[in-house]
């Protein structure tokens, strides 16, 4: 039996957004909520990652209504999800980045073809930049030749390429509907009975790839997932991550390049087996001719860029070890 709001009613949209050192964007995220909620029954939640930019704060005294839950260590984007989605009570959940913005029309449009197409399990939208500039808003999932793509940058020379552009589908019509594998979790609608059948988000994932994981168990239960583009959001992107500091590493950057291989090698190992080994070997060895290519020169741009790559496969190693070649999850936070 569904949870009823005040009025006794259910809930349409329960709104997730997890919150972690983006007062200001997540202020004005909140209040494109508050403006496209109209007419729809919403509830707002909200798991702060222990913020210590007044984020918490600014919550409690400009949006009472939302439900806050203030987390005592940074949970990662998987764990402090599952937070809410435990407690959510809208027929459908809505996954918003704290650095996103609805367009109009966006949640309307969200629950009325959700309503329309009961075999969705998870739908994303059309991701755009603040200059409307298309982002990547469906993906396939990741496989050892995208991975090969991307990484030797054949993806970006070629982005018309069904081929090559795979992984984005950055040759598909970005205004034509589609049936996909994954969209990023900058917006995500998701049935309430998809998560019943394939469960939250698996904690293992502290950063990335855990709304791959989810998508591919979703599509394993039975639901199909699309992308509808005259859904339109606004995402910023990276917000966040310009926040976390590094004792160990020179920049913020490389630390998300740890955690970005960490979940690699766990994705891999979970859903491939051996292929996480595969991986691992396919990024050190395109590192290292990228090292063979600029060690020897005299220019100091190439002799910094091969010390990068050396870095690289420093922090490939770390992370085969610190998930134990993806068969483990470091110990949170990351």
């Amino acid at each position: 039996m569904p949870i009823l709001d005040s009025s006794g009613d259910a809930f349409d949209i329960s709104i997730i957004i997890v919150s972690f050192n983006t007062r200001d964007v997540l202020r004005e995220c909140l209040q494109s909520v508050e403006r496209e909620s109209a007419g729809l029954r919403v509830e707002v939640l909200i798991v702060d990652n222990h913020s210590s930019d007044g984020s918490p704060e600014m919550i409690e005294s400009d949006f009472p209504r939302v439900r806050l839950f203030r987390s005592e260590v940074n949970l990662g984007f998987a764990s402090a999800n599952n937070v809410a989605l435990e407690v959510a009570c809208g027929r459908y959940s809505v996954l918003l980045n704290s650095d996103a913005f609805l367009c109009p029309n966006a949640l309307a449009l969200a629950v009325q073809h959700m309503d329309q197409h009961p075999s969705v399990g998870l739908a994303g939208a059309r991701l755009v930049g603040r200059d409307y500039s298309w982002q990547p808003s469906a993906r396939m999932f990741p496989s050892l030749l995208t991975d090969f793509f991307v990484l030797t940058g054949l993806a970006d020379r070629f982005p018309k390429s069904r081929i090559f552009g795979r992984f984005d589908r950055t040759w598909a019509d970005p205004l034509r509907p589609a049936q996909t594998d994954w969209v990023p979790g900058a917006f995500s609608i998701i049935r309430a009975d998809a998560l019943t059948k394939a469960g939250v988000f698996d904690p293992d994932f502290f950063l990335y790839s855990e709304e791959v994981d989810l998508c591919k168990r979703i599509r394993k239960s039975g639901f199909e997932v699309w992308y509808w583009p005259d859904i339109v959001v606004i995402h910023i992107g990276g917000e966040s991550s310009r926040q976390v500091k590094s004792l160990e590493m020179s920049s913020a950057g490389a630390q998300l390049v740890l955690w970005r291989m960490r979940s690699t090698l766990l994705y891999y190992r979970k859903h491939h087996g051996f292929a996480a080994w595969v991986a691992k070997l396919l990024e050190i060895g395109l590192f290292q001719l990228t090292i063979l290519r600029n060690c020897f020169s005299s220019d100091p741009r190439r002799q910094a860029r091969a010390k990068e790559y050396r870095n690289l496969i420093a922090l490939m190693r770390r992370a085969w070890k610190d998930t134990q070649g993806g068969r483990v999850s470091p110990p949170r936070p990351w």
